[in-house]
């Protein structure tokens, strides 16, 4: 087992296109940054996306540390499959960065309602919650209730919509300081 961190991209509902801050770490550092890639990006399935989740720790966590870099869905996922994992999987887990946490309980779409509800356990590791005051997917009050309830900082950068290539951050260098502060 080496020292490199790989950092694995849990992307949401529908992936994350080219201009999206995930994939833009992905493309500057694709030997650093792993795209979990789901069977069916806009129908998904919590137990399969949960599934390829394990997956991609179990064979990422074999060349050393794992942190997960989740927007979305892809935080709703993480959060799920911690509760579930077994305690030797998520230890390979060094941390979290989870970007806007959609919240799936009260979304109305119907291909997200296997996701309910967003499981509420502390992680067995350390995350970083960032939310916008404006996310039309999370309200910031229930971004800070799911920070409280995963054990994880919350951060809370303005008005941003929901974290996305719509929010026009780029690289998002707020959220590669968040990432290595990890």
């Amino acid at each position: 087992m080496s020292d490199r961190t790989t950092y694995l991209v849990l992307p949401g509902y529908q992936n994350s296109g080219p201009a999206h801050w995930q994939s833009l770490w992905e493309a500057a550092d694709p030997a650093a940054f792993v795209r979990v890639r789901q069977e069916d990006w806009d129908h998904p399935e919590p137990d399969a996306w949960v599934e390829r989740v394990d997956a991609a720790v179990a064979a990422a966590a074999a060349d050393g540390p794992v942190v997960l870099v989740a927007h979305s869905l892809g935080c709703v996922t993480v959060a799920r499959w911690a509760a579930g994992a077994p305690a030797g999987r998520t230890a390979a887990v060094r941390g979290a960065l989870l970007v806007a946490p959609a919240d799936v309980d009260h979304a109305d779409v119907p291909e997200l309602l296997g996701f309910r509800p967003v499981a509420l356990s502390r992680l067995p590791f350390p995350a970083t919650v960032v939310s916008s005051t404006d996310d039309p997917w999370v309200s910031a009050a229930r971004g800070r209730e799911f920070a409280g309830a995963w054990g994880a900082r919350y951060v809370e950068p303005g008005a941003f919509g929901h974290l996305n290539s719509d929010s026009g951050l780029g690289d998002w260098p707020l959220g590669r300081e968040l990432l290595a502060a990890l």
